[in-house]
């Protein structure tokens, strides 16, 4: 495998910057949600995130909240939040910033303690979608390492993908959308529009599908991929993603390394401007989705459901949405979608991200200048 990880020499400043948010008990935004198997409360645990794009849930019960415009909070269990210092400058235009977390799948033992971000890499020419990791320490965020970055600059601003998730064999992916340049994801030289497989330090695995491939650069996994900003590996090993489409046609794909989903030569969305249908419906050699949401969705946060909590929805998947400020739970039967039940309806707004934490119950934040973490679990 090759090792592609390299040092960021980014000073450490405070351990912490002073908290924005504030403690709090958790807040019930909804008492009783009626769904289909379960009755719900959904409640607010924390607030006071600027334009929150990911959680995760740490092994002790903190929570780690990514904010777009470049900050990294630690949520303690009481809804209080501190400001974590030693991240790289990121460029926080439009929808860049700081994006996506994740823990390596062994995060707890010690060895392998690492927080991975994405993030818009200022570069000349633009910017670009990084991968970086850090540990987390008594004096803040430590050990920071540039993993990989996307080899070709855009404009600041669109489209960056930046979703992450472990293969059972311990690779990671990663989606990259196509910048804005819809040609882009058909470019096999180009990291753009694509969903990547990588070791846990950036490199290549040895099997990836095109390493023999001169004309397909190595870390690619799929392509012709717009904007995946959903992405989960389900506890069969199966690799999930929502994607967006243009002017609807957002998508759900299931994820077949070496294959091609088709932006922008397929696609079930319109135009913005003439409001005209782009590319086919379907062609041959490009793999079509397995499910297409109605209307604009706009896909972002993508969990499966194994909590024994919600018994009645295990192996289901929650999409989030954020122009449609919904939630949905998607029941799988093999490679369709059998049902598709409407969850959250406009209670939390735009929906940026969906969490399963180890405790059982769904996670979730809402992209707004002042958002918030809410749980969502069955009524007692």
């Amino acid at each position: 495998m090759h090792e592609a990880s390299k040092r960021l020499a980014v000073p450490l400043l405070a351990c912490f910057a002073a908290s924005a948010g504030s403690a709090q008990a958790a807040e019930v935004v909804a008492e009783r949600i009626a769904t289909e198997h379960l009755e719900l409360r959904l409640e607010r645990i924390a607030e006071g995130f600027e334009h929150p794009w990911a959680v995760i849930m740490l092994p002790d019960g903190r929570f780690v909240v990514s904010e777009r415009p470049g900050r990294l909070a630690l949520v303690e269990e009481d809804g209080s939040i501190a400001h974590l210092k030693g991240l790289p400058e990121v460029s926080a235009r439009i929808q860049g910033g700081l994006l996506d977390v994740e823990l390596h799948p062994l995060y707890g033992d010690g060895e392998h303690d690492w927080i991975y971000f994405t993030w818009s890499k200022p570069v000349e020419g633009g910017t670009v979608t990084a991968l970086s990791r850090a540990r987390l320490g008594d004096s803040g965020l430590s050990d920071v390492e540039l993993l990989f970055e996307q080899g070709r600059p855009a404009d600041p601003g669109r489209h960056y993908g930046s979703r992450l998730a472990w293969l059972p064999d311990g690779t990671l992916l990663m989606t990259i959308g196509e910048r804005g340049s819809p040609s882009r994801a058909q470019d096999r030289r180009d990291h753009a529009g694509s969903v990547l497989r990588l070791t846990e330090t950036g490199g290549v695995p040895d099997d990836n599908p095109f390493v023999d491939d001169e004309e397909t650069l190595d870390e690619i996994f799929t392509l012709g991929n717009r904007n995946a900003q959903g992405l989960v590996v389900t506890q069969a090993g199966e690799a999930w993603a929502t994607e967006h489409g243009p002017l609807g046609g957002d998508e759900l794909n299931l994820l077949i390394g070496g294959e091609n989903y088709g932006w922008p030569e397929v696609s079930l969305g319109k135009s913005y401007g003439a409001r005209q249908p782009i590319g086919e419906d379907s062609l041959p050699g490009m793999r079509d989705p397995i499910h297409v949401f109605d209307d604009r969705f706009a896909p972002s946060g993508l969990t499966e459901v194994t909590s024994s909590m919600f018994e009645a929805w295990q192996g289901n998947l929650l999409a989030g949405g954020l122009h449609s400020e919904q939630l949905y739970r998607l029941t799988l039967e093999g490679d369709r979608v059998a049902d598709a039940e409407l969850v959250l309806d406009g209670q939390i707004g735009r929906i940026r991200d969906v969490h399963q934490g180890h405790d059982g119950a769904i996670y979730l934040i809402n992209d707004d200048s002042q958002g918030s973490l809410y749980r969502l679990r069955p009524v007692d």
